[in-house]
């Protein structure tokens, strides 16, 4: 039976109000889920934690140069020519041991000149004497005149000071003469020789190199003790106290560990760095270090703060009114706490007042984070924490 057109008008009607009721409804219930979604992205989420207190040992890390317990540059006194150098990198020297020896003609010749000079002064000298002699004892018997006596006298005691001061100039040559001899100045080891033979040196230096500056002969050192040089940070130059202990690593070593003590300080920073210098002392019996080492130094010392608490840099908020945290409270609102800020590091920061254990901070608030408002606190991912900062409950 054909189809009325009526009832084929009145299906596609039908059909036609279904689907744009569906339009309809699939359009309400997406603005409804839009409207969930966006109030939901309203409300940031935050990473919150506790403050923890602050440790009873402070530790710090920092590079540090090894040094010699004594350590000379060794210059020559006299110019001259290298006759002969004997002893070589690394070799163990006692006090006045012969490491060269230098040439010096012009030397000997003036030191032969002072020689003759005293004895020329020497033989005036003697003869002025036995005439002041005869003059005085003529004197006696009235033979002569006082002013007579008081002249011959008078030259006496000018040729006795030409003595002194020629007998001066030859003990000055004599003490050159010995600094031919090249010698070391204390037991250590030779770290440095750059002489060879035949090397002009004149006096003062060796060698001069191409700015004209004297190059010294010989370095010796000695290494049965050594020095331990650390620059220390301003801010934390508080760590420098007499029981301080350092822990001494070397690229040479990498699995052995190095103790030094605490020697002293400089008292004084460095205004183009902002360090103090401080200097320890290690022991090397075996001299199994070298000066020269670069070195890195664990310090380890009591913390005089160990009561306050510390939180993450980042949760600082630097505000007009000063600095401060901000806490979520229990129905997760937040709210601005101002703080008393102690020490600050690049991790952490030593809080003097103003918080409490048991405070939820935010790790690393919004920056549009306003007083009141709502917020999610959620789980950070493991790792996510600053080291030493724990999620709070």
């Amino acid at each position: 039976m054909a189809t009325s057109p009526k009832i084929i008008a009145i299906a596609g009607g039908c059909v036609l109000a279904l689907w744009v009721g569906a339009l309809v409804v699939g359009r309400v219930h997406h603005n409804s889920a839009l409207a969930t979604e966006t109030s939901a992205n309203a409300i940031p989420n935050v990473a919150v934690l506790n403050p923890i207190q602050s440790p009873d040992k402070v530790a710090l890390t920092l590079p540090g140069n090894i040094d010699a317990w004594y350590q000379a540059p060794i210059y020559p006194q006299v110019s001259g020519y290298v006759k002969m150098w004997f002893k070589d990198y690394g070799a163990h020297v006692k006090a006045g041991d012969a490491l060269a020896e230098i040439n010096a003609p012009a030397l000997d010749a003036q030191y032969a000149q002072a020689q003759a000079d005293l004895n020329a002064v020497l033989a005036k000298y003697h003869l002025a004497a036995v005439t002041a002699e005869r003059w005085r004892a003529m004197g006696q018997s009235q033979s002569v005149s006082g002013q007579s006596v008081s002249v011959s006298n008078a030259n006496e005691q000018s040729a006795k000071a030409e003595v002194d001061a020629a007998q001066r100039n030859v003990d000055h040559f004599a003490a050159l003469e010995k600094f031919k001899t090249i010698v070391a100045p204390f037991d250590g080891i030779v770290t440095s020789r750059s002489i060879n033979v035949g090397d002009y040196v004149h006096d003062g230096g060796g060698n001069l190199n191409s700015t004209g500056s004297a190059s010294e002969l010989f370095t010796v050192a000695d290494v049965h003790k050594l020095r331990l040089f650390v620059s220390v940070p301003e801010v934390f130059s508080y760590i420098l106290q007499p029981d301080i202990t350092a822990d001494v690593s070397v690229p040479q070593f990498k699995e052995k560990k190095f103790h030094a003590s605490f020697l002293t300080t400089a008292r004084g920073y460095d205004p183009n760095t902002r360090t103090v210098t401080s200097e320890f002392t290690m022991e090397n019996p075996n001299e199994v270090l070298w000066p020269g080492t670069f070195a890195s130094v664990q310090l380890k010392a009591h913390n005089e703060t160990a009561h306050l608490y510390e939180v993450p840099t980042s949760a600082l908020v630097f505000e007009e009114k000063g600095m401060q945290v901000v806490v979520v409270n229990d129905d997760n609102t937040v709210h601005y706490k101002k703080v008393v800020v102690g020490r600050m590091a690049d991790t952490s920061t030593e809080i003097q007042a103003g918080i409490s254990p048991k405070d939820r901070i935010i790790a690393n608030p919004p920056a549009d984070l306003l007083e009141g408002d709502k917020v999610n606190v959620t789980q950070p991912e493991r790792g996510y924490n600053q080291s030493g900062f724990g999620a709070s409950e």
